[in-house]
């Protein structure tokens, strides 16, 4: 059975009650309903794919996980700021047309490959692959790694879609997984690189929990935040690799600066550095900081 795209009925007020979920979103909240009255139809009208609002310094928040000292221990860093986690965390925390929908009860969800369904779905998702290494590390102690933490990621498919929410891949759970930070505050996905949906800047999505045993909801996390694609990646892959064609035109006409996630502050924690090619797949990297 298919199920209608949530992405081409939901508007400003999802979005708002979406943001008011947690307490940095509220705040969120409270700055787009102070411009509605001043902004023009059109800007409220574009969201992108996942509808997702501007983002605001972060909050300052504890975990339970270890703090290293590794190689990270000294110099700086800065607290990567909070963002809404969209209309599609798939974490307990919203529904799609079936009812409340969380991926992070799923057996199998904790991996390290994240381009298979899992618990009885068997679908998997096609694009150029693509490593994600995330390194989290605690702002509030010269920059010493984060152990123990887990780290939830999740992003679109090559066509822009989300699983357990777009109506072409309603049934699979494909690109979300769960991580634990390692001894060097590390963690490690493979994937592929998203598409660019009409709206949005290539993005991903993470949240961070204190513990594996915490990472049953999106309730339950200390930060969620999005990494960015730098442009230079994101070049050699649309209009290149196989089924990246709608990325095309909609990656042309968005920018960091008019993204209305990274517009803030043109994502400077949040630009991952990417190596590779389309031939031989990409490796990203991004230095995540919180205050544990």
């Amino acid at each position: 059975m298919q199920h209608p795209d949530p992405r081409h009925d939901h508007g400003l007020a999802r979005d708002l009650e979406t943001l008011i979920r947690r307490s940095a979103d509220r705040r969120r909240a409270l700055r787009w309903l102070g411009v509605i009255g001043t902004a023009p139809l059109g800007l409220l009208a574009c969201g992108g794919g996942d509808a997702e609002a501007t983002a605001t310094t972060a909050t300052t928040t504890s975990g339970s996980g270890s703090t290293g000292s590794g190689s990270s221990a000294t110099g700086s860093c800065s607290v990567v700021p909070s963002e809404t986690a969209g209309p599609y965390p798939g974490d307990g925390t919203n529904t799609n047309s079936s009812g409340i929908v969380n991926v992070l009860t799923l057996s199998g969800i904790v991996r390290s490959d994240i381009r298979t369904s899992v618990a009885g779905a068997s679908g998997t998702a096609p694009g150029v692959p693509l490593t994600v290494t995330l390194k989290l590390v605690n702002t509030a102690s010269s920059c010493a790694d984060l152990a123990g933490y887990a780290i939830y990621l999740w992003h679109c498919t090559r066509d822009g879609n989300y699983s357990l929410y777009s109506s072409s891949v309603f049934n699979e759970n494909f690109l979300r997984g769960v991580q634990v930070t390692d001894a060097t505050g590390e963690v490690t996905f493979t994937t592929i690189f998203p598409g660019c949906y009409s709206g949005r800047w290539p993005h991903m999505h993470f949240e961070i929990y204190p513990s594996l045993a915490t990472a049953t909801s999106g309730n339950n996390d200390v930060k969620t935040s999005q990494l960015a694609l730098p442009a230079a990646a994101c070049n050699q892959v649309y209009g290149v690799a196989s089924g990246y064609g709608t990325s095309v035109s909609n990656f042309a006409a968005i920018s960091l600066s008019s993204d209305n996630v990274f517009s803030d502050d043109g994502a400077a924690t949040q630009l991952a550095s990417v190596t590779g090619d389309v031939t031989g797949g990409f490796a990203a990297s991004l230095t995540v900081g919180i205050a544990a």
